[in-house]
């Protein structure tokens, strides 16, 4: 009986052993667990920040690729708008085409909205680059245009008349036999301005016989015009004239029958008939 005793006491002890280590591994196994939660915890608020930056940034990216859209309709629309009053070649300086591009397509990993979002970015720079390109293109063949304008004659020699005389053959008012009329006479009211219809450097301001006074000036590409029967010059030689400047006074000096302006065109030393001048202007 004793020995049963003493067998249940050393069962009983032995259990006891056992089971507080069972309480020691389980409290062990606990902070693990409740330090593992926490990680995952933090690990999950990580990524919600991430993710929330993440789609912070992609909504500032559509919203900024939706202002360079905008910017790039602005863009297309001046492009056309100078081609048209240049009266330019439209297709080419297509402003609504997309600039050619390729490439080998390869694979990637990254999220559709992303790929979207960057894809978008890619023909945006591409775009930008082209219109960029034209618009510089455009530029300069318009500032050259416009130089060219200044400096190349164009357009009547007075604000105000008619034409009386055209260039080539004609009666001759005085003999009245055929002659050849080298310009273009202009009538108009004694005393009105006479007007450069080119920029360029005055050559002559005299007198001379047949003419009365007259202003020669000398352009681009070597080319002169001349203004005869003046009531009065207004510039001397070597004054620099711009295009549209009054020069003289309209008059009737020299071989005149009225007050009118004679217009005459040369080019290296070669009379020119002035009427597509006067047409271009």
């Amino acid at each position: 009986m004793a020995l049963l005793v003493g067998f249940l006491v050393g069962i009983a002890a032995l259990s006891g052993f056992f089971y507080g280590k069972l309480q020691a591994v389980q409290i062990v196994q606990d902070k693990e667990m409740q330090s593992a939660l926490q990680a995952l915890a933090s690990e999950r608020r990580e990524l919600d920040a991430l993710r929330n930056s993440m789609e912070a940034e992609m909504d500032a990216l559509a919203l900024r690729i939706g202002s360079l859209r905008a910017h790039l309709l602005r863009l297309n629309a001046l492009g056309e708008r100078l081609v048209n009053v240049g009266e330019l070649d439209a297709q080419e300086f297509d402003f609504s085409a997309e600039p050619a591009q390729g490439g080998m397509e390869e694979a990637s990993t990254e999220s559709v909205g992303m790929l979207e979002l960057e894809s978008e970015l890619d023909r945006l720079s591409a775009v930008f680059a082209d219109r960029e390109h034209k618009l510089n293109l455009l530029e300069e063949m318009l500032s050259k245009r416009e130089v060219r304008g200044q400096v190349i004659p164009s357009g009547w020699p007075v604000k105000q008349g008619f034409i009386s005389s055209y260039f080539g053959r004609r009666t001759d008012p005085f003999t009245g036999k055929k002659k050849y009329h080298k310009g273009i006479d202009f009538s108009g009211k004694r005393g009105s301005e006479v007007l450069a219809v080119a920029a360029g450097v005055v050559t002559k301001s005299e007198r001379v016989a047949g003419y009365g006074n007259i202003v020669e000036i000398r352009h681009a590409d070597g080319y002169i015009t001349r203004y005869a029967h003046n009531q009065e010059n207004l510039v001397k030689e070597g004054d620099r004239v711009e295009k549209g400047e009054p020069i003289a006074m309209l008059g009737s000096t020299g071989r005149s029958s009225g007050p009118h302006v004679h217009f005459e065109v040369r080019r290296n030393g070669k009379i020119i008939n002035p009427s597509r001048f006067i047409k271009a202007g």
